[in-house]
């Protein structure tokens, strides 16, 4: 999912490989311009508001937006005693976030002895998502985690062949699925509703929300915990399957033309670092936040 997790170029876990004569390093850091006006907001105002971004991706993490500190609100930033060392960039230097009525603890950091290959770092600051009200690119809020530019989502429409099993019971059959191929993942397969058996699914509690897909909601078939999910209302830009069911094939039994399908490596999302937040609550407020 993106450049450096899951299973792209730069993450651990990449399923593909550089064809070059010597071994890479065993950790390779990415920082790119974003290119794009990136706003940070708390306690109702605006902490930081830069064209200047710049993105670090790090294998396994997510990108993080760093800010440089001359255009970060003055003030807001308080240092803290609390230091750690980055195994890459070095000393790392921790800073609570202050507002005119609020303030989060560890809430920033920034790289103070840089090596000479990370100097693109330097006097930029990052703000741990989770701890912030919103980010924004222009007016729009950016939930979840600063936009990879690596991720991509593509939709085919097929005739194959698919059919979900619970045992000797058929959950849906279509010759009509949608492959959603997403970076970073295998391919997963989504069944229009009325392909399904819908007395076969038991709506469970619990949902989460993709940055890039929208909030999920999952089901139970018979015995089998969490079979299926689906985005009832998916965000605009993957459409096409916002209502549509899929399913795990390491759950539940789902044959494509005949072939039983398994879970394949990286399709698993693990939970990482302060600066991921993938909380449904934060895409129920998505909508546009006016500062004071």
């Amino acid at each position: 999912m993106g450049l450096a997790w899951q299973q792209g170029p730069l993450s651990t876990r990449s399923v593909g490989q550089f064809l070059v004569a010597e071994p890479l390093p065993e950790r390779l850091l990415f920082a790119e311009p974003l290119r794009r006006r990136m706003r940070v907001q708390f306690g109702g105002q605006w902490m930081a508001d830069s064209e200047d971004v710049v993105l670090l991706h790090e294998p396994g993490r997510y990108p993080v937006a760093f800010f440089p500190r001359a255009e970060i609100r003055e003030g807001v930033l308080v240092p803290e005693t609390h230091t750690t060392t980055h195994r890459d960039l070095g000393p790392t230097t921790w800073f609570s976030v202050h507002s005119a009525d609020n303030q989060a603890q560890r809430a920033a950091w920034q790289y103070t002895d840089l090596p000479v290959y990370a100097t693109v770092l330097r006097d930029r600051v990052a703000f741990a998502w989770r701890l912030m009200d919103a980010f924004y690119e222009e007016d729009d809020r950016i939930v979840g985690h600063a936009a990879d530019l690596y991720h991509r989502i593509d939709m085919r429409r097929t005739s194959r062949h698919l059919v979900v099993r619970d045992g000797d019971r058929v959950v849906a059959e279509t010759r009509r699925p949608v492959a959603l191929y997403e970076s970073g993942f295998a391919p997963r397969w989504y069944v229009p509703r009325e392909d399904i058996d819908d007395s076969a699914l038991t709506p469970v509690q619990g949902q989460t929300f993709c940055p890039y897909k929208g909030l999920a909601s999952y089901y139970d078939i018979g015995q089998r915990r969490r079979a299926a999910w689906s985005y009832r209302e998916a965000w605009p830009e993957v459409a096409a399957v916002s209502g549509w069911v899929s399913f795990e094939p390491d759950i539940v039994d789902v044959y494509l033309d005949g072939r039983k399908l398994v879970l394949e490596p990286g399709q698993v999302v693990i939970p990482h670092g302060i600066d991921r937040g993938l909380d449904p609550d934060e895409l129920r407020q998505r909508s546009r936040v006016q500062p004071r």
